[in-house]
């Protein structure tokens, strides 16, 4: 059998007559009469019982029929797959990122992909509060932040790279005061505190989460400290100047570390659920530039390039 045969098969199921089915298929309604019957002829079955009115499918008629359809989706897949495959990528990109990670390793690497495909034309938003993606009309965000709870089933997520939350602090900082051993000495500490959206106040007061990495018991303690800003840029610099201890990413001080101008303060504690994620409302089909980005960026960002 051949794609045309399966075509006209579920051409006259769907259309319930032949002359209804010529139509739909631009022929003569003798065309189909004549490739109908040469089709049962080359099976040996009946398809069809023909009534004056209807045409009914045979038991046999019902087998190809539901088998035709599974392989005339399968060409059609194939066609789009292969299609997609020869189009150049175009269209619209509206991604969301926090600033520091967006700014620092999603902003290059945005400028890279779009080079590669000149015809798309993205838009890349930062900010230090996850927006409503599907309200807002976004294709996804970078979030150091995995789908949970009642977004679980709206949304989808994807790690791209692992990342740490760790406590750090100067050595100045640390030989002047010195070096919490449990986290509940974090107490006693200059904290530097990132509010991380629009809704904390500065004066209201901050929580660590940390994970101890063998056993994975948490341990939530309530941070103090003269300075505090919702800039991790500033915090960072704060904390390189001698001023406190913070909790920060790796993809943001892995080098000041490597470089001892910072020191990893409870190295077997860090941040639960920090890693990298894409995040994006769910849809039955995301377009082919979005895969492609997702794609892309899991590429980039899979060896952790921020580490030293």
């Amino acid at each position: 059998m051949e794609r045309s045969d399966l075509e006209l098969v579920t051409t006259v199921h769907a259309r319930g007559s032949l002359s209804a089915a010529a139509v739909t298929l631009g022929v003569a309604p003798s065309v189909v009469t004549k490739r109908l019957a040469a089709l049962e002829a080359r099976l040996g079955q009946r398809l069809f019982e023909r009534t004056t009115r209807r045409l009914h499918l045979t038991p046999e008629g019902e087998a190809v029929c539901l088998h035709a359809e599974k392989l005339l989706e399968g060409f059609a897949a194939l066609e789009a797959e292969l299609s997609d495959r020869q189009t150049a990528l175009r269209g619209p990109l509206r991604i969301a990122a926090t600033l520091g990670f967006g700014r620092r390793w999603l902003g290059p690497a945005l400028a890279e992909f779009q080079q590669r495909h000149p015809a798309l034309q993205i838009d890349l938003a930062l900010s230090e509060r996850l927006p409503d993606l599907g309200a807002d009309g976004y294709d996804g965000a970078l979030w150091l932040w995995s789908v949970q709870g009642a977004r679980s089933s709206q949304w989808t997520s994807r790690r791209l790279a692992r990342n740490q939350r760790i406590v750090a602090a100067s050595p100045d900082y640390l030989a002047r005061h010195g070096t919490p051993r449990e986290p509940v000495d974090l107490a006693s500490h200059a904290c530097l505190v990132v509010h991380e959206n629009a809704e904390a106040h500065s004066t209201a007061p901050a929580h660590w989460t940390l994970r101890h990495d063998k056993d994975s018991a948490l341990v939530r303690v309530r941070v103090q400290g003269p300075l505090s800003s919702n800039s991790g840029e500033l915090v960072r610099d704060w904390c390189l100047a001698g001023r406190g201890v913070m909790l920060r990413s790796l993809w943001d001080i892995a080098p000041q570390i490597a470089s001892g101008e910072l020191r990893r303060v409870l190295p077997q504690y860090a941040m639960p659920d920090a890693d990298i994620h894409w995040v994006a409302p769910w849809r039955p089909k995301t377009p082919r530039r979005v895969r492609l980005l997702v794609e892309f960026l899991a590429e980039q960002f899979r060896g952790e390039p921020w580490k030293p």
